[in-house]
């Protein structure tokens, strides 16, 4: 069977390409068999690999989890991290390469019954706390797997809602590309009617589960080098919407 591979981050520069077409024997068609033999394929790669996470067409797989001829399998590293159309409880997902406007975001979730905004936004540091020491920091870049990250943005909505029924506009905006010192990076915005709402609680669960399942990755470059910045958090099943 024939399938599309993708790789991001730390795997793309060890592997040496963006996509591959990659022809697999019938038979063991599992994301563990194909994490063996891209191993064995990719060995400055074979650390990485064995413990990279994996998507089967924009949705996290497991190592048991079979793989379909046509499909697109995704490795990546855990991770760093479109708008919606207005509606009565508006949501704005956008993965950005320019610069994105706060008061014009903080307008597009606010409805008549809104009476309260509490907005997270992230900027790029000048220098980053190292083993004792503050290296300068020249720019980040950011890069996304694009269509499940957008996915996975609204998943977190969905999450939200879940927990704080009274919430109204939900706003998640990454941005991708080359970013300099001082300037915005990542934000997650919740309207409510009241504070005590859960638009404060929101914001910060968004954020937080931004950085857990959305995929999106951030290599520092600067003085001291470059280096991919990966996090720690594994996927479980109960990270998947079919579960």
């Amino acid at each position: 069977m024939q399938i599309t591979v993708l790789f991001f981050a730390t795997l793309r520069d060890l592997v040496g390409a963006r996509r591959l077409s990659i022809e697999l024997d019938d038979g063991d068609g599992s994301i563990k068999r194909l994490r063996a033999e891209l191993t064995e394929r990719y060995p400055a790669a074979a650390d990485n690999l064995r413990v990279a996470l994996a998507a089967i067409n924009e949705e996290f797989a497991f190592d048991h989890d079979q793989i379909s001829d046509g499909d697109e399998v995704a490795f990546f590293p855990p991770v760093s991290g479109g708008s919606g159309e207005a509606s009565e409880r508006p949501e704005i997902f956008r993965l950005p390469r320019a610069p994105f406007n706060h008061d014009e975001i903080i307008a597009a979730i606010t409805t008549e019954r809104s009476g309260a905004v509490c907005l997270f936004t992230g900027t790029v540091r000048g220098r980053t706390a190292k083993a004792g020491h503050l290296p300068q920091t020249e720019y980040l870049e950011y890069e996304a797997y694009e269509q499940m990250a957008l996915a996975k943005m609204q998943q977190v909505a969905a999450e939200i809602r879940a927990r704080w029924s009274k919430v109204e506009g939900i706003a998640i905006i990454q941005r991708i590309g080359r970013l300099h010192v001082g300037d915005n990076t990542v934000l997650c915005a919740c309207s409510a009617p009241h504070r005590d709402d859960g638009c404060f609680e929101g914001a910060r669960y968004g954020i937080d589960r931004l950085k857990e399942i959305v995929p999106v990755w951030k290599k520092e470059v600067g003085g001291a080098g470059e280096t991919w910045i990966e996090g720690e958090y594994r996927p479980a099943s109960g990270d998947r919407v079919d579960e």
